[in-house]
C-alpha cells in the first residue's frame, strides 16, 4: 500500500536534502516513514512517499511491500510504455493526422508495468504540451528543448522496410556516425537511454531523444524563451498553490530549483493549446513540472474502470496518466490508448482557480515591459477561476 501526502516545511536558505522521518500523525500507524525532499530558499513544497516499512526478518513470499525512494517525481527521459500491453489496428488514428493506423491498449497490463511495481506508483496527471529540460549550460541553469535525433531519407527507408519484415526494431543496425541527421553541436542525448559503446541506442522509432539549449531571444524556441529570464535566473512555472492544493498558482521560479528536472511547456502557441490559454494577440505560456498534478481517487488498474473513470469523472477530464514508479521508471496511458477523444472542450485543469505571484520587487532592475513576467507583475495577487480567464491585455 502506498499513502501519498503533500508537506510544507520552512528550511534556511541554500538547504537541499532528502529526509527520512517517522510518522507522528494519530492517522497513521506506527512503523511509517515518511521520505521527504526538501528543497532549497525557504518555503518548499514537494510530493511525499508515504511507505511502510517490512518487518525486521525474513520476508514471507508474496507478502513483500517495496519502499519507493524516489528523489523528485517527473524525470522524462526517454518514452513512457504504456500500462497496458498494446495493439495496433488497422484504423485512422484520431491523435496523428494521416497516420493510417491505431495504437490501442489491451486488457492485459505490460510486464514493464507489474517489474516496476506500478500499483504502488504514485499516478499524476499527464500534461499536453512540449517536453523541457532544466540542466547547467554556460555555467548557469538553463531551460533545453526537446530535440530528437532523427534519421536521414536513405537510413529511414531501410529502417522501415525493415519493419516490414521483421518485429523487433531492436535488431536493426544502426551507424549511428552516418544514418542521422545533423543536431547542433550544443545538442546532448537524453539521459538513461540506452548506449552501446558509448554511444546512443537508437529507440524503437529510430529516434535518439536529446536536448538543445534555449538561447534568450530564440526565434526558433521563442514561447520556450518567453517563459525564463536567465538575467534573474527565473522561470514562469505553474503548480499547485504551497497552503491549498484545490488551488493552481502562477509564479517566479528560480531555475536553479529546477536542476535537472523536467518540465512541460504549455500555452497559446503549443500543441494546438488544448487549455485555452492566452490570445493570438496576448499569448500565454508557462511551465508546469512533471508530476505536479497528482491524480486521486484513481479507480483499479484495470481497463473497464480507467476507462469508466476518463468518461465520467471530473477527474478524469485529462489527457492521460502518469504512474511515476518508486525505481524511477514512468509508465503512462493516453487517452487515445483507450479509443477516447483528446483534446476535450472542458478539461480538469480549467476547473480549477489561479491565483497568481509575481511579487518581483526582489529584483533590482526591471524587467521589459513586453515580457510575461512584468506583463503577470501588474496582475499580482489576482485570483481567477480558472485558467482561460486569464489575460494580458494591459
Amino acid at each position: 500500500m502506498l499513502c501519498s501526502l503533500t508537506i510544507a516545511l520552512q528550511l534556511p536558505e541554500c538547504t537541499a536534502t532528502r529526509r527520512s522521518l517517522p510518522v507522528l500523525s494519530p492517522r497513521l500507524s506506527p512503523g511509517w516513514t515518511l521520505t521527504v525532499l526538501l528543497g532549497s530558499s525557504g518555503w518548499c513544497l514537494d510530493s511525499v512517499c508515504c511507505c511502510r516499512l517490512p518487518p525486521p526478518g525474513p520476508q514471507l513470499s508474496g507478502d513483500k511491500l517495496r519502499v519507493g525512494t524516489m528523489n523528485r517525481l517527473g524525470s522524462v527521459q526517454r518514452k513512457m510504455p504504456c500500462v497496458f500491453v498494446t495493439e495496433v489496428k488497422a484504423e485512422p488514428s484520431a491523435k496523428r493526422e494521416h497516420q493510417p493506423f491505431k495504437v490501442l491498449a489491451t486488457e492485459t497490463l505490460s510486464e514493464k508495468a507489474l517489474d516496476a511495481d506500478v500499483y504502488n506508483a504514485v499516478a499524476t496527471e499527464k500534461v499536453d504540451g512540449t517536453c523541457c529540460y532544466v540542466t547547467n549550460y554556460k555555467g548557469q541553469p538553463y531551460l533545453w528543448a526537446r530535440l530528437d535525433r532523427k534519421p536521414n531519407k536513405q537510413a529511414d527507408k531501410r529502417f522501415k522496410k525493415f519493419l516490414h519484415s521483421k518485429e523487433n526494431a531492436k535488431e536493426f543496425h544502426w551507424n549511428t556516425e552516418e544514418d542521422f541527421k545533423p543536431v547542433p553541436e550544443c545538442w546532448i542525448p537524453a539521459k538513461e537511454i540506452e548506449k552501446q559503446n558509448g554511444k546512443p541506442v537508437p529507440d524503437e522509432n529510430g529516434h535518439i531523444p536529446g536536448w538543445v539549449p534555449v538561447e534568450k531571444n530564440s526565434k526558433q524556441y521563442c514561447w520556450h524563451s518567453s517563459v525564463v529570464s536567465y538575467e534573474f535566473g527565473i522561470a514562469l512555472v505553474l503548480r499547485h498553490h504551497p497552503d491549498d492544493p484545490g488551488v493552481l498558482e502562477i509564479s517566479a521560479v528560480p531555475l536553479s530549483e529546477l536542476l535537472e528536472q523536467t518540465l512541460e511547456l504549455i500555452g497559446t502557441n503549443i500543441n494546438g493549446n488544448p487549455y485555452g490559454l492566452g490570445s493570438k494577440k496576448y499569448p500565454l505560456h508557462f511551465l508546469t513540472p512533471h508530476g505536479a498534478f497528482q491524480v486521486r481517487n484513481l479507480p483499479t488498474l484495470k481497463h473497464n474502470d480507467l476507462l469508466s473513470w476518463f468518461e465520467g469523472c471530473r477527474e478524469g477530464q485529462i489527457e492521460g496518466i502518469v504512474w511515476h514508479c518508486g525505481d524511477g521508471c514512468l509508465i503512462k496511458v493516453h487517452r487515445h490508448h483507450l479509443g477516447l477523444c483528446w483534446p476535450l472542450p472542458d478539461t480538469y485543469m480549467n476547473s480549477k482557480p489561479v491565483i497568481i505571484n509575481m511579487n518581483l520587487d526582489k529584483y533590482d532592475c526591471a524587467f521589459d515591459h513586453q515580457s510575461l513576467f512584468n506583463k503577470f507583475s501588474k496582475i499580482d495577487k489576482q485570483k481567477f477561476d480558472r485558467l482561460k480567464d486569464i489575460t494580458l491585455d494591459i
